[in-house]
């Protein structure tokens, strides 16, 4: 049995059980809260994973109060987006507690569900304003008589299936000291595996209309609030709060400088660092949380989060803790990821006597990963354990945030202060095993059966095929997924990821004979989140006899009429026996990117080379293509078979004369397909005058 709760104009269905049903969707958990007065708050969605309708979405509000406000804020004002609200007050409070971490602030959560009228690719912006925040925010005026306003943006659109938005795990509401580095990091989340970017902006209110009242204005306004920037809003770090304010000593990141106090926040993985506080007060400061879904189209916004959250500023004599996590980590799927850290509570001559120190982690891996804190003390370890399955592959990392928090004896005096530090785990899948290379048989032209074993992630997507010449020197890194390009490999074919084997045949035009080829095969993932594998081993095979091969395009004369070119092969040898008649070479020439014209055919295999006059060698670049061909008289009927040599094109020489400098300068073009890395381009200059030429290069 499910029961709905609608609101104003979304109505017609009647209260019922909706924290009920919220807390199966796991959203009924304790926060903080404050009410009449607003510190902080967010507005988060989840999708509808019951009955399947992608029009349906479920919110949670949560907002961070001052308990001791003349109010309670038992119900909030809630706008959809889509020209409707939820009526005055229309939201009930589902949960109101005293944050345990701090008394000054109470966390009242809102829970409500609304049903859209159907897609919407800009999305529909859920907001809330509330009147009105908390007094004596230092960095804005008059803050007590403004509003507060936040909104999330949802997108509906069918090819993005069920969409899941950000979750924001940590509270939106922190303490600092005087003079220290503060850290914060919301320890965001998205279950769909989207990138999620994080991009400061100034606090907003919502205007209050000609009627003074904000939500009266935003009901006038077709239901939707007039948000703006707060008056005299500044972010922390502006000098007009207090001037010549410095960075301290710090080596975490940013590391400091020295120079003028900074407040940024790392747009990968959200942290936020005040470098350093130089005003006691309270500061309010928004961060927009953007979610972007990878596609084969490219990136693309498909929503956001803006989170408001305050931040107390206190001088005290109290250090804060010293964290200390490891590196940024990656881990093969189905193997398990162990991270180690410690921190001790801050010390220094004249300062507040170390307390103990307390640990956690922030993760969307939390569970089925664990944290354990092992000990009891001021200097404290614990212990973080996670075994990624392959449904946890990805192309971006997983962030688990390490916060270690003390204990003062009177936190209303002296604030709890805490270091934290997000660590990056990369989940990558295992290379594809025990990977083989044999020549094709029964394939008309020369082949390789390429095959492989079952991969061990079913949830795989693809299994990408690549070949290249001669054995490689690659071995990929720890964290390495796929090939790059400088590895000397070219993809050649694509299957699906429960293929065991690939025949490779150059695209129907058949491999050469005589030479090496060597594969290495890696699996990716189906978006949103993506990834990849690491390359299997390489497998290197060599086809026998020997193809015909283009070796030599050769500018013998260069006319404007009368240019001579002389093209050479090799002569193909069969793997076995002789070649059966007819047989022959098809050449063919093609001027610039021009089609390709036919030259008179040679059956004579002996005969290797072919003169090609008559051209314009001054203005032109010449393409050659040749084709092997002879025939198969196995069967009842004579089937021809042949053979395609790569392309080759002459040398295209230009001159750019620089009259000032008196220099010109000498660029040249080509493309074969042998190797002239190792023999040098030799550059001559010929005196028009006396007929001679002088070597310049090498």
């Amino acid at each position: 049995m499910r029961i709905f709760l609608s609101f104003g104009k979304n109505g017609g269905r009647g209260a019922g059980l909706l924290a009920a049903l919220l807390l199966v969707l796991g959203w009924l958990c304790p926060q903080a809260a404050q009410a009449t007065h607003i510190r902080a708050g967010d507005i988060q969605a989840k999708v509808d994973t019951i009955t399947g309708n992608p029009n349906h979405i479920y919110f949670r509000l949560t907002l961070y109060l001052d308990p001791s406000a003349p109010g309670k804020q038992p119900a909030a004002t809630i706008f959809f987006g889509d020209g409707t609200f939820s009526g005055v007050d229309g939201i009930p409070r589902a949960t109101d507690v005293i944050l345990a971490s701090n008394p000054g602030v109470e966390v009242s959560t809102y829970l409500f569900d609304h049903i859209y009228p159907g897609p919407n690719s800009n999305g529909y912006l859920v907001s809330f304003v509330g009147e009105n925040r908390v007094g004596g925010v230092v960095n804005m005026a008059s803050s007590i008589n403004q509003t507060f306003y936040i909104n999330s943006r949802i997108v509906i659109d069918p090819s993005l299936g069920r969409n899941h938005s950000p979750v924001l795990r940590a509270p939106a509401i922190d303490r600092a000291g005087l003079g220290q580095v503060f850290l914060h990091n919301p320890a965001a989340y998205d279950a769909d595996g989207d990138s999620l970017a994080f991009k400061l902006r100034p606090s907003q209110q919502a205007a209050v209309g000609v009627a003074g009242d904000a939500i009266q204005a935003a009901i006038n306004n077709n239901n939707t609030p007039i948000n703006k920037v707060c008056d005299g809003f500044v972010f922390p770090d502006d000098p007009a709060i207090a001037p010549g304010a410095l960075q301290v000593p710090y080596s975490g990141v940013p590391a400091s400088t020295g120079g003028p106090a900074i407040f940024v926040q790392d747009v990968h993985t959200g942290q936020i660092t005040w470098n350093a506080p130089a005003k006691a007060g309270y500061y309010n400061v928004a961060f927009t949380v953007e979610e972007w879904r990878r596609s084969a189209a490219g990136h693309r916004l498909i929503g956001q989060v803006i989170r408001d959250m305050q931040i107390l500023v206190v001088a005290t004599s109290n250090l804060r803790p010293n964290l200390t996590a490891p590196p940024d980590v990656c881990v093969v799927a189905n193997q398990r990821v162990t991270l180690n850290i410690s921190a001790a509570d801050g010390s220094a001559p004249n300062a507040q006597a170390p307390t103990n120190v307390t640990l956690y982690a922030y993760s969307g891996t939390i569970p089925p990963a664990t944290f354990t804190q092992n000990n009891v003390g001021t200097s404290v370890t614990g212990t973080y354990t996670w075994t990624p399955t392959c449904a946890n592959v990805a192309s971006e990392p997983y962030i688990v945030v390490f916060k270690a928090q003390d204990k003062p004896a009177n936190p209303a005096v002296d604030p709890i202060l805490i270091d934290e530090k997000p660590v990056r785990i990369t989940v990558i899948g295992p290379p594809p095993q025990n990977l083989k290379t044999v020549p094709a048989i029964g394939n008309p032209n020369p082949a390789v059966q390429v095959s492989w074993d079952n991969y061990a992630c079913g949830n795989a997507s693809q299994m990408l095929i690549y070949r290249k010449e001669n054995p490689s020197s690659f071995v990929p890194g720890d964290c390495q997924t796929g090939i790059p390009a400088n590895a000397g490999y070219t993809q050649v074919g694509t299957v699906a990821a429960t293929a065991t084997t690939f025949t490779d045949d150059n695209a129907g035009k058949g491999l050469t004979r005589g030479v090496t080829y060597c594969y290495r095969i890696y699996a990716t993932f189906p978006l949103p989140a993506g990834g990849a594998s690491i390359a299997s081993a390489e497998s290197c095979v060599t086809l026998s006899g020997r193809s015909a091969m283009i070796t030599n395009v050769d500018v013998n004369k260069t006319d404007a009429n009368f240019g001579q070119i002389t093209v050479k092969w090799t002569q193909p040898r069969p793997n076995s026996g002789t070649y059966s008649a007819p047989y022959g070479y098809r050449l063919s020439r093609s001027t610039g990117t021009g089609p390709a014209v036919l030259l008179p055919a040679i059956t004579n295999l002996t005969d290797t080379t072919y003169v090609d006059q008559g051209l314009n060698t001054v203005a032109n670049q010449y393409t050659y293509s040749l084709t092997f061909f002879n025939t198969d008289q196995s069967g009842a009927t004579p089937v021809e078979k042949t053979e395609v040599s790569p392309t080759a094109t002459s040398v295209r020489t230009s001159l750019v004369p620089d009259g000032l400098a008196k220099t010109i300068t000498v660029t040249w073009a080509y493309k074969v397909p042998w190797d002239n890395s190792k023999q040098p381009s030799r550059i001559y200059r010929q005196d028009l005058g006396t007929g001679l030429s002088t070597r310049l290069r090498p």
